[in-house]
């Protein structure tokens, strides 16, 4: 009975529009009234989820970002994958995902990813001839590869959540990064000579040349990160710092478009964006506590097998309550709570822990370009002046395109798990 009221309350809270943080940490307080247990355990399990020095990276690697986006990181990756791609029909779509799977090397989050990258091209997009439903649409999905490609902050996430190697995690999610990046791709390209959208002038060698050296710093960021982690020179809080002190030396003195006078309004925004995860990891950390207590894990793991204990049964019923829950939940929300519940199914069924978390990650990050609470949805709409519901019709095709990804990544295990095992 107070189970049911935990999740009622919770759910009526976020359809009410109340933030998701306090939505868990309302209905959390609820449920501990009723059950008469001292509020005292609310710092106490708040404290138990942040208590993790692998979480410390957190700050650091949202940090890194902003100052390599400050430092004129943004504009150095749109044109290199201009240059590129931009002479195909639907250029400057494509550049667009391909400016998506760059970036997704330094911010780690989707939403960075739309606000920075969606600022600049999808005006370019519209005044160049594309619709701006269409141009929305492209940003949002693409800002998802963001979260999966290194460095990923829900990966690091579900690293703390279970104990599993941060590099492996890394590595797990950048051949299924990429085949989301080309499959978008190919998406924009279809959807473009359908639309007869515009393409550019094909660029000569040397202009490339010049322009991937000018992106060059940005993109070999990831390349240290991942090197250091999986080499043993740094853990991944030491590899975040690593990270911050490289975007300064970059910003400041090689491409010089970081002003010192702009730190102090970073570490500002940084602090803001870490403060909001950091609520939010410890309230989720309460909530899990009370369906650990309610034993709320044993009776998923076992309604779930109930259905079926056929493998691709089990793992097709995780997918649509991933794809389901990553409508109307934050991603780190939902891995907090979801993820301790649905990590014995999976390996009950001979999911690899990696593995499952990368299609955890894949599936809940779907949702951010999704009715009602996608946030880069809303985002990428208002950056294009557009309704949501226009954005959200026009994201159909790549919406079906990442779920056909997740649905390759789930069942194909070699996707995620070949990159790891070279390093074994």
């Amino acid at each position: 009975m107070l189970a049911l009221v935990l999740f009622v309350s919770f759910i009526l809270l976020i359809f009410l529009g109340v933030p998701i943080a306090f939505s868990l940490g309302i209905s959390s307080i609820t449920y501990l009234l009723m059950a008469d247990i001292s509020l005292s355990i609310i710092p106490q399990r708040m404290f138990g989820g942040l208590n993790s020095f692998v979480l410390l990276c957190i700050p650091s690697f949202i940090l890194a970002g902003n100052l390599m986006n400050a430092g004129g990181i943004t504009d150095r990756i749109i044109k290199f994958t201009n240059n590129l791609v931009g002479h195909i029909r639907g250029g400057l779509g494509l550049a667009n995902v391909g400016s998506s799977m760059g970036f997704a090397g330094i911010s780690g989050t989707a939403l960075a990813d739309t606000a920075s990258i969606g600022s600049v091209l999808i005006p370019a997009m519209k005044k160049q001839g594309y619709d701006a439903d269409f141009s929305a649409a492209v940003t949002s999905s693409s800002s998802t590869i963001g979260p999966i490609i290194p460095p990923s902050l829900p990966l690091i996430i579900v690293g703390t959540l279970a104990s599993i190697s941060i590099g492996d995690l890394f590595l797990a999610g950048a051949i299924p990064g990429l085949i989301l990046g080309i499959g978008l791709m190919i998406a924009v390209y279809i959807i473009s000579v359908k639309r007869n959208y515009p393409k550019g002038e094909r660029q000569k060698l040397s202009v490339i040349g010049k322009s991937f050296i000018d992106a060059f710093w940005a993109l070999l960021m990831t390349v240290v990160i991942l090197y250091g982690i999986l080499g043993g020179y740094f853990t991944p809080t030491e590899a975040s710092i690593v990270a911050v002190v490289y975007a300064l030396i970059v910003g400041l003195f090689v491409y010089r478009d970081l002003k010192v006078k702009a730190i102090p309004s970073i570490l500002l925004t940084s602090m803001k964006s870490t403060a909001s995860i950091m609520i939010l990891v410890g309230l989720a950390n309460l909530f899990g506590w009370i369906l650990v207590s309610e034993k709320i894990p044993q009776v998923v793991a076992n309604a779930i097998l109930t259905i079926s204990d056929n493998k691709i049964v089990v793992i097709l019923l995780i997918v649509l309550l991933l794809l389901f829950v990553g409508t109307f939940m934050e991603t780190i929300a939902a891995l907090v709570i979801l993820f301790p519940v649905l990590l014995p199914v999976a390996v009950s069924i001979g999911m690899d822990p990696v593995h499952f978390g990368v299609v955890m990650v894949l599936g809940l990050i779907i949702g951010l370009s999704t009715p009602p609470v996608g946030v880069c949805l809303f985002v990428a709409s208002s950056i294009g002046k557009v309704s949501v519901g226009k954005t959200s019709i026009a994201l159909i095709p790549f919406l079906a395109v990442s779920i056909f990804v997740l649905l390759l990544v789930a069942f194909i295990p070699e996707l995620t798990l070949y990159l790891p095992s070279l390093f074994k």
